[in-house]
């Protein structure tokens, strides 16, 4: 096995427009969106990655059956000629390493496909609960950032920080490349997987992209783990009082 194995699937040429990644993170925001856009939009698989830079394990499937872990592109397009490619996996690397040969190998592909622009998706950890998730949008271009605050996004950069992983390090060696790169990043506590998040990060999203994405699995499924925290919290209140009650 070679330490990045890259298979395309079809021989036919395929093109993309945009590149969309969505691999595991701070509160599987950006998996959530991309499997939720691979769903409702109905994209075939068209690559599959599999690498020694992730964990050293296997899978089990239905039925017992036993895969290795691997990333995967998926591609939509429409009658009129628009084309999406989504980055879409089991894990991220195991090792600094292995990240940026990881990400290169991405840009090979959607330098293949002939991608002109690269969204990663992501969380951004509040370590809290929020009313609204906002959606923080960070670029390697300055004439991006606009775009990004019409589409309802709000420009990072106010106190220095960093994008860990993927979606930070594409953005960065795509701009070696002289291909775009915008990262959103949803608002969530960090500690449960947050669809609510998600679901705010695909409306800004889609305003960029210029498409509609039914977004109603994705909001009902916030809203069932809105009731699951809801309870937590109240069995938490609960707990808090009757401490309280056998200390006094």
């Amino acid at each position: 096995m070679d330490d990045i194995n890259i298979d395309f699937l079809t021989e036919d040429e395929v093109k993309a427009d945009v590149l969309i990644e969505g691999l595991p993170g701070i509160g599987q925001v950006g998996k959530l969106v991309v499997e939720h856009m691979i769903q409702e939009l109905g994209a075939e698989k068209i690559v599959d990655i599999t690498s020694i830079f992730l964990p050293p394990q296997v899978l089990i499937e239905p039925g017992g059956r036993v895969r290795l872990p691997n990333n995967e592109v998926y591609l939509w397009k429409n009658d009129e000629g628009q084309s999406i490619a989504f980055l879409i996996g089991d894990f991220q690397s195991t090792s600094n390493e292995g990240h940026y040969l990881l990400c290169e190998a991405y840009l090979d592909i959607a330098e293949e496909l002939g991608v002109k622009r690269i969204y990663t998706l992501g969380g951004y950890g509040v370590g809290h609960l929020t009313e609204e998730s906002r959606v923080l949008g960070a670029a390697n271009d300055e004439s991006l950032a606009a775009g990004i605050v019409v589409a309802g996004g709000v420009m990072t950069g106010e106190e220095p920080g960093g994008i860990v992983g993927a979606s930070g390090l594409l953005l960065g060696l795509a701009a070696m490349r002289d291909i775009e790169g915008i990262c959103l990043m949803g608002e969530t506590p960090g500690y449960v997987v947050d669809p609510k998040s998600a679901t705010a990060v695909l409306a800004v999203l889609c305003r960029l992209l210029g498409i509609t994405v039914d977004a109603t699995r994705l909001a009902e499924h916030a809203a069932e783990v809105e009731k699951i925290l809801a309870k937590y919290e109240e069995m938490e209140k609960g707990r808090e009082e009757e401490k309280l009650t056998y200390i006094g």
